[in-house]
């Protein structure tokens, strides 16, 4: 019989640590950005805004976590996939929660599971899923 090792959740604390080093990545660019956290059932942990980040980065950034997690994959690769012909062409309409395919949104596991996800918005794709990937990594 095997036993099965619980995972830590994603915690509110953990999400002060990511949206503290998306922001410090953002900011060391000279990027204002809105920074959202998801945990792995799509409930909000933590959300900032810069004061100067333009308003419509609050949304994106939310959407693109939801993406991250939803898929389980990086905005970022899957932005091919909602092109016409593409495997999830008709998905960013087929759904009453809209989902978001632009880089920016990742996904965090822990353990190899799926605890929740963060999505950054208001600098170039690259660049916002740049600030995401640095945040996971101040995570570890």
């Amino acid at each position: 019989m095997s036993t099965a090792t619980a995972i830590a959740p994603l915690t509110t604390q953990d999400a002060d640590v990511l949206v503290a080093a998306a922001h410090q990545a953002a900011e060391a660019a000279g990027v204002t950005v809105s920074v959202t956290i998801l945990d792995a059932g799509g409930q909000l942990l933590a959300f900032r805004r810069d004061d100067r980040a333009v308003l419509i980065s609050g949304e994106t950034s939310t959407r693109k976590a939801y993406t991250a997690l939803q898929l389980d994959a990086p905005t970022v690769d899957l932005v091919d996939a909602v092109q016409p012909g593409g495997l999830f062409h008709t998905l960013p309409t087929a759904l009453d929660r809209p989902l978001l395919f632009i880089a920016g949104g990742v996904p965090i596991h822990r353990d190899g599971r799926l605890i929740g996800a963060i999505g950054v918005g208001g600098g170039a794709p690259e660049q916002d899923h740049q600030f995401a990937t640095a945040a996971i990594e101040a995570l570890v």
